[in-house]
């Protein structure tokens, strides 16, 4: 770590506030609970370094006992340093495990040239990743998708899904055996970005989706870039928004019964 930033007071305030933002979601989604075995999905992005090491930081002092375990999906990509994460986490003292399966292969086979292979990739990585949770009493899978992670999928599913939906911070599997947890869910991107630089976590670049410059989430990504430049504080209100759903004032004929009148003010 940068011994300047590392001892500064701003990088203090920094990790006091991500801290904060962390045990917060915790206690506000009840994400984790006395005797948890944790599993942390470690990619080797910035944002699966810091949720590891924040969630560290908040083992050393939770009102519970839970376990972590760090896991990595080794998906065998060309030039892919292996090294990197097991120095990493041996170095750290946490306990993991590196998966490998071989899903760059398949992904490239599978999918035409100059299209996004991004939800294929998901699918295999997530299947990978629940059947080692399965096999080894993992009770809680943490991912590292952060405030600005749920924001982006709220407008992804709006603009080409037609549905009103984000990421939820937690949730259950589809089959009902795995509980998901996303404990970055009130944290900012800019934070996580000036955290991970302090901290120089040793990164490793995704290749398979890395060069896909025109994927839908690149473009929703820059939009809201640009209009928090415009308008500083729309992500965190659009954010807010996701926390403070009104059923009746939409038009979801299963979320509420419109067969009573709609009572309350309106804004127009």
């Amino acid at each position: 770590m940068s011994a300047v930033l590392s001892h500064s007071n701003n990088f203090k305030r920094l990790q006091a506030r991500l801290r904060g933002s962390v045990g917060k979601a915790i206690e506000d989604f009840q994400m984790i609970a006395d005797g948890d075995r944790v599993m942390v999905c470690l990619s080797g992005g910035k944002d699966s370094y810091t949720l590891l090491d924040i969630l560290m930081s908040l083992q050393r002092s939770a009102p519970v006992e839970f376990e972590l375990i760090a896991v990595n999906l080794d998906q065998k990509q060309p030039g892919f340093p292996a090294h990197v994460l097991p120095d990493y986490l041996r170095a750290l003292g946490v306990k993991f495990h590196i998966i490998e399966q071989d899903t760059y292969s398949v992904v490239k086979r599978v999918i035409p040239e100059g299209k996004t292979m991004c939800g294929l990739c998901s699918r295999l990585r997530r299947g990978a990743l629940y059947r080692y949770a399965a096999e080894h009493g993992i009770t809680k899978i943490a991912l590292g998708h952060h405030r600005d992670d749920i924001v982006e999928t709220l407008f992804l599913n709006m603009f080409f899904g037609g549905k009103l939906k984000a990421m939820p911070p937690k949730l259950l599997s589809e089959d009902g055996r795995h509980t998901v947890i996303r404990p970055l869910a009130y944290v900012d991107e800019q934070d996580i970005d000036r955290y991970a630089r302090a901290r120089e976590f040793p990164l490793i670049p995704c290749t398979l989706c890395g060069s896909q410059s025109n994927m839908q989430r690149v473009e929703i990504k820059k939009m809201l870039r640009e209009w928090e430049t415009k308008y500083p504080g729309r992500i965190e209100s659009i954010f807010s928004s996701i926390c403070n759903v009104v059923p009746s004032h939409l038009a979801d004929t299963s979320a509420h019964d419109f067969t009573r009148p709609v009572s309350g003010p309106t804004f127009d």
